[in-house]
Parts: C-alpha cells; sequence; structure tokens
C-alpha cells in the first residue's frame, strides 16, 4: 500500500482559474488536464535548462507550455488528434502583428458574408461558395443555422496559408463548437439539451478569437522570435519519435481506466475536422478500448492481474477492457524506460478509482509495473485535487462519470504523483 499521507503544498489550492489560465493555458477546454503549476513544479525540480522534457499523453499540451517557458526542450504526444491541434496552438507564439491583419480580413469577409444572408449583396456568388458538411452526427448536435455559420468560419480559416495561423484559429473554431451546439453546457458527457438556446456562431468565433489573441500577445512577450524546440506529435504513445536515452524527464497524467470515454467528449471537433467520421473507430484508438479484442495478455504486476479478475467477475467486456489497459500502459512505461537517460524520472500522474465497485488502486500498480521495467521509486506524493479539472463524480451503479447532481460519491478527492528514476 502507498502512503495515506497528502502533501497539501502540491495542492496548489489558492490558485484561482487566472492562475491556472495563464498564457495560452486557457486556450481551449480540456478535460483531466492537470494545472500548469504542478508540471513547473516538476520540471523546475527534475531539470536543467536545455533539458529536454517529453509528455506522452501530451493532452492540450500543458506540460510543453511549461516545459518551453522554463527553457527546456519539449517533445509531446497523443493518440487524439483534437488534442494534437490545442497543443500545437498553445505551443507555437506568432506575431501580433501578422496575426491582427490575419484575423481582421476574416472577421470583415464573415461580417459581409452574414449581411449576404440577409439579402445584403457584399459578396458575389463565387466568393460565398462553401461547402455544408453532410453528417449525421453533426445534424444530432448542430441547428441548421449554426451549422451553416459554423461551415462558413472554417472555410475561410482553410484558406490561410500561414499553418500557425491557421492551427491558431482551428483552436478558436473547435472551442465554440459545444457553445453552438445543443450540447448541454454543464455537461461533460455527450447529453443533448433540446431547450438550449445555441451561441450564434460568428459571435462566439470573434470572441474567442480576441480573447485568444490577447493571451498570445502575452505568451508572445515572453518567448517571442526565441527559438524554441517543441514538438508536437499525433501517434501511439508506445512508439515514441525520440532517441533512446533522450530525455531527462516524462511529466504526464495518463489516461483512467475508462479511457475510451474521452473519445465522444472531443466528437464535435473531431467530426467537424475531418478527424473521424465514424466514433466507434474514433474510440478504438484509445488505450484500453473495450472495443478492442486480445488473447491472454501478460501483466507485470500482480496488483493488475487481481484487479482485472475481480472486475471480469462482475462485468467480463470491463474486465477485459480493465487488462487491456494494463497491458497498454505496461508497454507506455517500456517506451519511457527506452526514451530515458540513465537516473532520468518520470513522474506519472494517476488517481486511484473504482469501477462496478472494484477498487482500482492505479498508482500502486504502475509503481508495481514500473519496478519490474527496471525504474526505482524515486518520489511518491499524494495531493488534493480541489479544482482539477475533471468530472469528479461517479455514478454508483454504472461507475461511470455522471453529472453531479446525479452521482453519490467523488472520483478522484486525491491522486498521486508518481516519480520513478531509470536505474
Amino acid at each position: 500500500m502507498l502512503s495515506s499521507e497528502v502533501d497539501d503544498s502540491w495542492s496548489f489550492k489558492d490558485a484561482t482559474r487566472i492562475d491556472t489560465s495563464y498564457l495560452t493555458h486557457g486556450y481551449h477546454r480540456y478535460p483531466a488536464k492537470f494545472i500548469p503549476q504542478l508540471a513547473a513544479r516538476v520540471i523546475k525540480e527534475n531539470t536543467q535548462n536545455g533539458d529536454l522534457v517529453c509528455d506522452p499523453f501530451m493532452g492540450s499540451g500543458t506540460t510543453l507550455v511549461e516545459a518551453i517557458v522554463n527553457g527546456r526542450r519539449a517533445y509531446g504526444t497523443d493518440i487524439n488528434p483534437v488534442a494534437v491541434l490545442i497543443a500545437k496552438a498553445k505551443t507555437t507564439p506568432v506575431d501580433p502583428s501578422m496575426l491582427k491583419s490575419e484575423t481582421d480580413l476574416i472577421f470583415g469577409y464573415l461580417q459581409a458574408a452574414l449581411q449576404r444572408e440577409k439579402g445584403q449583396m457584399l459578396l458575389s456568388d463565387a466568393s460565398f461558395d462553401f461547402p455544408i458538411p453532410k453528417h449525421d452526427r453533426i445534424d444530432y448536435w448542430f441547428p441548421e443555422k449554426q451549422k451553416r455559420e459554423l461551415a462558413l468560419i472554417l472555410s475561410r480559416i482553410r484558406t490561410i496559408k500561414d499553418p500557425s495561423i491557421q492551427n491558431f484559429l482551428l483552436c478558436a473554431f473547435s472551442n465554440i463548437l459545444k457553445g453552438c451546439s445543443i450540447w448541454m453546457m454543464k455537461s461533460v458527457k455527450p447529453t443533448r439539451d433540446l431547450n438550449k438556446k445555441p451561441a450564434p456562431a460568428y459571435q462566439s468565433f470573434v470572441l474567442q478569437t480576441k480573447r485568444m489573441m490577447k493571451k498570445n500577445a502575452e505568451f508572445w512577450d515572453v518567448l517571442g522570435d526565441r527559438k524554441i524546440h517543441c514538438v508536437c506529435d499525433n501517434r501511439d504513445a508506445r512508439k515514441l519519435d525520440l532517441k533512446t536515452e533522450s530525455a531527462t524527464l516524462i511529466v504526464t497524467s495518463p489516461p483512467y481506466v475508462t479511457s475510451y470515454e474521452y473519445a465522444d467528449l472531443h466528437q464535435l471537433t473531431a467530426l467537424w475536422l475531418e478527424y473521424a467520421d465514424d466514433l466507434k473507430e474514433f474510440r478504438n484508438k484509445f488505450i484500453g478500448s473495450i472495443q478492442k479484442e486480445d488473447g491472454d495478455l501478460e501483466l507485470y504486476s500482480k496488483l493488475a492481474r487481481e484487479t482485472a479478475e475481480n472486475l471480469k467477475a462482475k462485468d467480463r467486456k470491463e474486465g477485459t477492457g480493465a487488462e487491456r489497459y494494463f497491458h497498454e500502459m505496461q508497454q507506455c512505461f517500456e517506451e519511457m524506460h527506452r526514451v530515458l537517460k540513465p537516473k532520468g524520472r518520470a513522474a506519472v500522474v494517476i488517481g486511484d478509482t473504482d469501477l462496478k465497485k472494484v477498487e482500482i488502486r492505479n498508482a500502486e500498480i504502475f509503481v508495481q509495473t514500473m519496478e519490474k521495467i527496471g525504474f526505482k521509486n524515486y518520489n511518491i506524493i499524494k495531493r488534493p485535487i480541489p479544482s482539477k479539472i475533471l468530472p469528479v463524480t461517479r455514478d454508483e451503479k454504472t461507475g461511470k462519470f455522471a453529472r453531479t447532481a446525479n452521482a453519490d460519491r467523488l472520483a478522484y478527492p486525491t491522486e498521486y504523483i508518481v516519480i520513478m528514476e531509470k536505474v
């Protein structure tokens, strides 16, 4: 069993929303991301200037932003293309004057196009020609008016030649999709609210872009045109594009046993940007997907084996999914071991949870697994998580994330920072 003593110095409970969304960290909502103060502290305490910091489950890029702001090199990857889009936008400072010139043109075009919709012919038919997506899931989430406006905005973004500016605006576009849909605003799960009045797309896009432009200007002031070494990759965490023994530190928050749920949370962007046509296929890419089928899997951790068997006794499909999750995480740890330098460290942020009333001691399983691979315990910190952006409640019957009003207990009141050192 791991220590039950909580280290309050790692809670960052005094950090406000403004504190945790400084620079580019507030560009885009993202579930289960850890706060930048945590990543910054781990990086500063375990690396020096110029060292390579890696995040194999980079999500929205929190670790990467903190690495480059603090003078480190950064490499991150994520199997989710939506995460890659956001991380690239967050880690790329754009010249504010160039960005303003481009956005002024876009806003002017969109305004003229919308006036044309009202009967004022400010644009020719040729300049107003744009494709409307034909997809049942987009129709499921978006009223016709919002769908047309979003299609117009997206078509104009696609014409931008500068990849950094285009990516910046695609990130802005992505973040307004939930508000412009009938997705229930207070729910992280895909739930329709048929009484919701979706936000107008044009106004939402302008406001979101201007908010991001202000943050980009601050980011530019910090980094400017300084040479930055940062790679945001879109690949499996078991196949990092790094040389053996090249990284000094890994800082990551891997997915949980029910990680396939996260695929649903990003479906609006995945559909609009054509990252996915079939949501089942999209889910299948994520760690531990219950859609996959495997034979017997060897698990290094005795506790992982026991946990999977206990789950199988309750629900065969969920138990098999958990077994697959532990095995795939095991492969990820082996890859982390490969890319780390001798005495390099891996800081893994994970909480314990339960599924189908079966306790899942993720942190302890990870420690057992990593010790078998060739790591030793450097430090294990248990921290309270007063403000983690994560659905923090689970339904007693299903074990899945639920709205706070419908759930009966906290899922992750604390979590561990497991810091293991390569022997």
